[in-house]
């Protein structure tokens, strides 16, 4: 006898990128100018809405009075990713959540970040690694920010 067909696919793997620089997610008022101190590193994103401002850097330069959540670890995940590719973010946060690690999540253009308390760091690359994906150091590229 058979075994039933299914229209399960496996699961997918991804391999994400480890970046070695701490960083800081840092909240400011809506409508504040990215402050000089705002370094650039391997990611740096500024999203704006209309009742905040916040900032994902470099935590080395963030003045201690600034609001800020951190240190982070970054994991980037290999790309480019199709935008119509669903399923990606909660394959990688659900072994995350039950392993009760907190996120924060950046998508850009080409690809999904995964932001872990650098404590939790080697925990959520285990993780992952247990379930099938592939966790290696990236070597971060350096950017210059132009001013607009």
């Amino acid at each position: 006898m058979s075994e039933p067909e299914t229209d399960t696919a496996p699961a997918a793997s991804y391999v994400l990128h480890r970046f070695p620089e701490t960083l800081a997610v840092v909240g400011l008022p809506a409508g504040t100018e990215v402050p000089d101190w705002a370094e650039s590193s391997s990611i740096f994103s500024v999203t704006a809405t209309a009742t905040e401002t916040s900032i994902v850097c470099a935590r080395r330069s963030v003045p201690k009075k600034v609001r800020q959540a951190g240190p982070f670890t970054a994991f980037e995940v290999q790309g480019p990713l199709d935008l119509a590719l669903t399923g990606v973010l909660g394959t990688l946060l659900a072994p995350l959540a039950d392993a009760g690690i907190s996120v924060f999540t950046i998508s850009t253009f080409g690809t999904d970040w995964i932001l872990v308390p650098q404590g939790g760091a080697n925990d959520a690359a285990e993780q992952w690694r247990r379930r099938g994906h592939t966790v290696d150091q990236a070597v971060p590229v350096k950017q210059e920010r132009t001013k607009r």
